[in-house]
């Protein structure tokens, strides 16, 4: 019976209890937030603890945020699960640089209930690190810049590239150049450049914060130089004329304005004395202009010349003869020895150079006995003998003032030792008669014509074995084996000073000069000289 009882009252017990339960209230949960880490220009990361559902199951947990205190879930807000516990919250699309409020939040079917309110900023974007590349490669207008955007400073780099400026610290402002978005290396291209200028240049990248610079660096543009040029050769001499080569090899920079030839009697001729422009149009290569209205028989010197924006410049000089023409327009060849012009052909001339004419056509004892100007032709054969040899005169002729062409003469004795001299015979061989000398007489003769014994003509002389007609008798004797050239000098009175080359026969050294007379009737070359 007791145990019934017992049984009874335990009932009774559970019963109350099983009530009271029933009729205890439902309240909203207890939830704390999460300070906030992970902090972006952008995004963080917060959270939550739901603690107590407040009687009730929680179906929706997460953290609310804005730029306002008390956040709710009307505003920005995270979804993150149900029930009690711990979470975490992304959040994402922020403002960089901006302050926000964070609550964690819990909702139950009696409400929704926040937690305690935590704030943070996003962080602010900061500029881009860009370094400016050194400039590696310039000429007269141009250069390659560049430059490396090392870090974007938490923002899209939307413009990069390089400023440059003729002044310390050029900015966008100024001239620059876009090379593209981002980080990462770029090549910036410069043109239209001042050559010879000194340039600043600094790389710059531009994003939401604004826009950075690197270092500065600066180069200068190559100048403008005058031109390199060369001279060259000169063809088609005669009396009057010539033409003349050249050669622009570089401009330097700067566009050729004019080119030509310059020339003068004097050295270095410049574009102050004689010039022409070349009629082959400018810039560089090769060109060539013709000289007109040259004197006959002098020397002249030439120098190519080719201007742009830095000056004037000119090729190396060149020096030429003109021809010499006489009064029966027989054209020879002129060179300069020392000091003195020479022909380097022997006279031909049948007149005198006032048109009087030289008489001729004597033969044999008539010839000998002649004591006035005459001239024949080696064996009296023009045709085959005036080419080689020249004319041979008599002394008669050698000595008129009028044979060799106006401003020319037939040298003198003392002109004749100046060229020996000049070939390197001393003085005083050269003041002595008979054969004298070194090698002078090889310098002299001309490398074909001679039976033997060829000279080097390394003087430019050139003499040809003419031979000679005999003073006693008329003969002639001796084409190719011997010359001989009349100065205009008396010896005695009937001989006339003269000299002779000759070939290495009789136990003589003929690479040497005979200075002697002969008679005045005898017929030799004749050679005129020019004082420039």
């Amino acid at each position: 019976m007791k145990k019934a009882l017992n049984f009874l009252v335990l009932i009774v017990l559970l019963a109350g209890v099983a009530t009271l339960n029933s009729c205890k209230k439902e309240e909203i949960p207890v939830v704390t937030t999460t300070v906030v880490s992970g902090i972006t220009t952008t995004t963080a990361v917060s959270g939550g603890n739901v603690t107590d559902d407040g009687g009730a199951d929680v179906t929706a947990r997460g953290v609310c945020w804005g730029t306002a205190a008390n956040p709710t879930v009307s505003g920005s807000k995270t979804s993150d699960g149900t029930g009690t516990g711990s979470f975490s919250s992304n959040l994402t699309g922020l403002t960089p640089g901006t302050k926000y409020y964070v609550r964690a939040y819990a909702t139950n079917s009696v409400g929704t209930a926040y937690g305690n309110e935590v704030d943070f900023t996003a962080t602010a974007i900061a500029g881009a690190t860009v370094t400016t590349a050194a400039v590696t490669v310039f000429s007269y207008t141009t250069a390659t810049a560049g430059g490396n955007v090392t870090a974007t400073g938490g923002g899209t780099v939307t413009a990069k590239g390089v400023c440059y400026g003729l002044t310390a610290n050029p900015d966008i402002s100024g001239s620059h150049t876009t090379d593209g978005t981002g980080a990462g290396e770029f090549t910036s291209p410069l043109s239209g450049l001042t050559s010879g200028v000194k340039y600043y240049v600094r790389a710059y990248a531009t994003n939401d914060a604004g826009t950075q610079y690197g270092t500065q660096v600066e180069f200068t543009t190559l100048a403008v130089a005058e031109p390199a040029l060369s001279t060259g050769a000169v063809s088609l001499i005669t009396d009057v004329s010539a033409t003349v080569g050249g050669n622009v090899t570089a401009d330097n920079g700067g566009a050729i304005d004019e080119r030509g030839i310059c020339w003068g009697t004097a050295v270095n001729p410049t574009v102050e004395d004689n010039f022409i422009a070349a009629d082959l149009g400018d810039g560089t290569g090769e060109f060539a202009a013709n000289l007109t209205e040259l004197v006959m028989g002098t020397t002249y010197y030439v120098r190519a010349y080719a201007e742009n924006s830095a000056g004037t410049s000119y090729g190396d000089q060149v020096t030429f003869n003109t021809l010499l023409r006489d009064v029966d327009d027989n054209l020879y060849d002129v060179v300069r020895i020392g000091s003195l012009l020479w022909m380097a052909e022997n006279l031909a001339a049948t007149n005198f150079n006032n048109e009087a004419p030289i008489l001729t056509d004597y033969a044999g004892a008539a010839w000998a006995a002649l004591a006035t100007p005459a001239y024949c032709w080696y064996n009296d054969n023009e045709a085959l003998n005036k080419p080689l040899y020249g004319a041979l005169y008599n002394w008669f002729a050698a000595s008129n003032a009028n044979l060799c062409p106006e401003g020319w003469q037939v040298p003198t004795d003392a002109q004749y030792r100046d060229l020996e001299m000049a070939l390197g015979m001393s003085q005083t061989d050269a003041e002595l008669r008979g054969w004298r000398g070194d090698d002078e007489g090889t310098q002299m003769k001309s490398t074909i014509g001679w039976s033997t014994s060829n000279g080097t003509n390394s003087s430019g002389f050139n003499a040809f074995p003419g031979g000679y007609r005999f003073y006693q008798d008329g003969a002639f004797q001796h084409a190719g084996n011997i010359a001989y050239f009349w100065t205009m000098d008396e010896d005695t009175g009937d001989r006339g000073m003269m000299r002779q080359l000759g070939l290495d026969t009789d136990n003589l050294d003929h690479t040497n000069i005979n200075r002697q007379n002969a008679m005045k009737t005898a017929g030799k070359s004749v050679r005129c000289v020019k004082t420039p």
